[in-house]
């Protein structure tokens, strides 16, 4: 049927990789019509946390990260490509995918009804630039939290416990989504804490997670992003 194949066809990395590339290049272009005085200072947190793990290895620059991030998809879209001979890459698939990350987005809006908290931790008062920030809040959080941390702490998990792929995945997932909340409140732009606020982004990064583990990196990023607009859309008309 086409739904199953729609369902399976696009959690691969392929579509993954095709989907958030412009996510990405949005996010990077307004960074790039940023003034350079502001753009130090309006990188998305977790962008600016990876740049700052990258200058220990003497990797310094506005772009370097998302230049390497972008070798990097296009890396795994490379090694991918053998699921070019069992996998075609239907373009209304990308449209499906645009939709379903907006049902998804909405989900995640009324279950946090009356929070209005954003996902992300805003460092600008401009509302060009906070739209930056949510698109980038969708990709290079959910690459930090989602992709790169329950990886890493499943793997540890693996090797101390010796736990199936299973478990582990879902312990990581778990831990990602305490240290996903933990983050919006720390630094110079972090949030004061509140418990409240505490355990209702861990909630949103439970969900986050089920969705990344569901349908992949590429709808769970522009769910993130749009949720994040969403909020945006709803502070600024009040």
């Amino acid at each position: 049927m086409w739904i199953n194949q729609y369902w399976n066809s696009t959690r691969t990395p392929i579509y993954s990789f095709l989907f958030t590339v412009p996510l990405f290049f949005i996010y990077e272009i307004g960074i790039f019509l940023t003034s350079s005085v502001d753009m130090a200072y309006m990188r998305n947190g977790a962008d600016a946390l990876m740049r700052q793990v990258l200058s220990v290895f003497g990797i310094n620059g506005f772009y370097w990260i998302g230049v390497i991030f972008f070798l990097g998809f296009t890396a795994v879209f490379i090694y991918q490509r053998k699921y070019w001979q069992d996998t075609e890459i239907h373009s209304d698939y990308l449209l499906v995918m645009m939709g379903e990350s907006f049902l998804w987005a909405i989900a995640l809006y009324f279950f946090m009804a009356n929070v209005y908290i954003l996902l992300m931790i805003p460092t600008s008062s401009i509302l060009i630039q906070q739209v930056t920030l949510a698109v980038g809040a969708g990709i290079y959080e959910e690459i930090l939290f989602r992709v790169i941390l329950i990886a890493a702490i499943g793997s540890l998990l693996g090797f101390i416990f010796q736990w199936n792929q299973g478990p582990r995945n879902w312990i990581a997932m778990i831990i990602a989504a305490g240290i996903f909340s933990s983050f919006h409140f720390i630094g110079e732009f972090g949030d004061y804490f509140s418990f409240n606020i505490f355990m209702v982004r861990f909630f949103a990064g439970i969900l986050l997670g089920i969705l990344y583990f569901m349908r992949g990196f590429g709808i769970t990023a522009w769910a993130h992003a749009i949720y994040d607009l969403i909020i945006l859309t709803r502070i600024t008309t009040q």
